[in-house]
């Protein structure tokens, strides 16, 4: 199978997501766990813990998109999930380790983004 440059990109970020997402999670197992209280260190898993389902879901996401590249559906929940994911997670950490509770108000930005993607996906799916 050839992939043409979006698939290509798609499967790039995917791949950067989850070398970001094991190095957050290195990062708060192990340079974390000294300096954050229990409740911030949970609320910082949180975010990596979503990093992850969410990037898996992104490679599957990027593999269907490879058998469906006509779909403006499907192509536009890849990038919803991306940035869905990124405001999610990347407001996690930064709650935690500056904690600025501030930054929660921005973190169902992302999750809702993410529902929103995934219900796109879908739709794509099963209509395109």
């Amino acid at each position: 199978m050839l992939l043409n440059n979006k698939n290509k990109t798609f499967f790039a970020i995917a791949s950067f997501m989850m070398a970001l997402g094991i190095a957050f999670g290195a990062f708060g197992a192990h340079a974390l766990k000294t300096i954050l209280d229990d409740y911030m260190l949970k609320i910082y898993n949180t975010g990596v813990q979503y990093h992850f389902y969410n990037t898996l879901g992104l490679f599957a996401a990027s593999f269907i998109y490879t058998l469906k590249p006509e779909s403006k559906k499907i192509y536009i929940s890849l990038w919803l999930i991306i940035i869905g994911m990124c405001i999610f997670s990347f407001s996690l950490y930064l709650l935690a380790i500056l904690s600025m509770p501030i930054l929660g108000a921005i973190t169902p930005i992302g999750g809702s983004m993410l529902i929103v993607a995934w219900l796109l996906l879908t739709y794509g799916i099963i209509k395109d």
